[in-house]
């Protein structure tokens, strides 16, 4: 665990390790207990988990906090609710109430964000801002932290929308439906200018723009719609010296050289996009973030394990900021042995 290991690799001043984070570990209890000795659960008071989830991320080595600030709360009730499948331990965040916000394709083609949600207040974003990347230095300080935006564009359109009709409004009129796209990114930039004038040195753009077999909508409309709003975003970053990194689920491999282009310096992937097309293209420019699958993890044997971290290390350890990570999340129901085997093998070829 290194914060100093963490900034060299996002600086590209490659450090005698391979760098790592993981993402959903904190609601793996089973694991926690395995390695840490405290016994918590969803329901355990907050000082018991924090020093549990600490002394997890010590084992496991983090040398940076993915973390975002600006989420669907900003939309308040405006906004759809698509329910939530069984993912976390015994399925406690399984949601079967939906709701879609608008209904009428005509209305949502129509839709103004700036009209319909709150201009944040400057001074208090600022604020909201600072306080967040505050809480994460304090929560975990020896790692490289963060705060940033997850609603940047597709996503905030899937939460107020709901997949059915983003896809049907976009299918009916793709026109019409980016003109209303970019006025959310009107919107959301409020907070981009806000984002720039933080505290934090590293920020996170977090957009799922793909699903598993790449792009939803047509590349063209991407390349008209959103990845001209992505340069406007960054432009305030830039200038003020912000660490940009750019996360989407899926596989974006096909606009791996657009988001390069607006930008960014570093790719969160996951297994899903080709990091040896990232690493061949941006390795000695960029960093990168993966892309280990969670199904090795979850239904391989330790050959496999231990083929996947390799598979990673091969392809990454050559480049200056590369971080090892699973890229799809480790789930509650990963093995527990199975967990310990990777870090084993994380531990193993992590020294260059």
């Amino acid at each position: 665990m290194s914060y100093v290991d963490g900034m060299a690799a996002l600086l590209l001043d490659m450090p005698g390790r391979v760098p790592r984070t993981e993402y959903s570990l904190g609601s793996h209890y089973p694991f926690i207990e395995r390695v840490t000795g405290c016994r918590i659960d969803a329901g355990s008071n907050e000082a018991a988990r924090c020093d549990a989830l600490v002394k997890m991320m010590d084992y496991m080595s983090f040398d940076l906090c993915w973390s975002t600030l600006i989420g669907s709360g900003e939309f308040g009730d405006k906004k759809s609710n698509m329910g939530h499948a069984v993912y976390e331990l015994n399925g406690a965040d399984y949601d079967d109430k939906t709701r879609v916000f608008i209904t009428d394709v005509a209305e949502a083609l129509r839709f103004d964000p700036a009209k319909e949600f709150v201009i944040a207040d400057k001074r208090e974003l600022t604020r909201r801002f600072d306080r967040h990347y505050d809480a994460n230095v304090s929560f975990y300080g020896d790692a490289v932290n963060m705060t940033g935006v997850y609603v940047t564009c597709l996503s905030g359109l899937i939460e107020i929308f709901g997949w059915d009709m983003l896809l049907t409004a976009c299918g009916t009129d793709p026109a019409a439906f980016g003109d209303m796209t970019s006025r959310y990114c009107g919107w959301i930039n409020n907070y981009f200018t806000v984002l720039a004038e933080s505290k934090a040195p590293v920020v996170m753009v977090h957009d799922d723009i793909v699903w598993t077999s790449g792009a939803f909508i047509h590349p063209d409309w991407y390349r008209r719609y959103v990845f001209p709003n992505y340069k406007k975003f960054f432009v305030p970053l830039k200038k003020a010296g912000k660490l940009i990194l750019f996360t989407s689920d899926g596989d974006y491999t096909e606009f791996i050289d657009d988001i390069a282009r607006c930008g960014v310096h570093g790719f969160v992937l996951e297994p899903l996009t080709d990091m040896q097309a990232v690493a061949d293209r941006y390795g000695h420019t960029h960093f990168f973030i993966g892309n280990a699958d969670t199904r090795v993890l979850l239904d391989g044997t330790k050959d496999d394990i231990y083929s996947e971290v390799k598979r990673c290390m091969d392809i990454g350890k050559r480049y200056p900021g590369f971080f090892m990570a699973v890229g799809n999340h480790i789930p509650a129901n990963t093995p527990v042995s199975n967990c310990l085997y990777y870090n084993e093998c994380y531990e193993r070829l992590s020294v260059r």
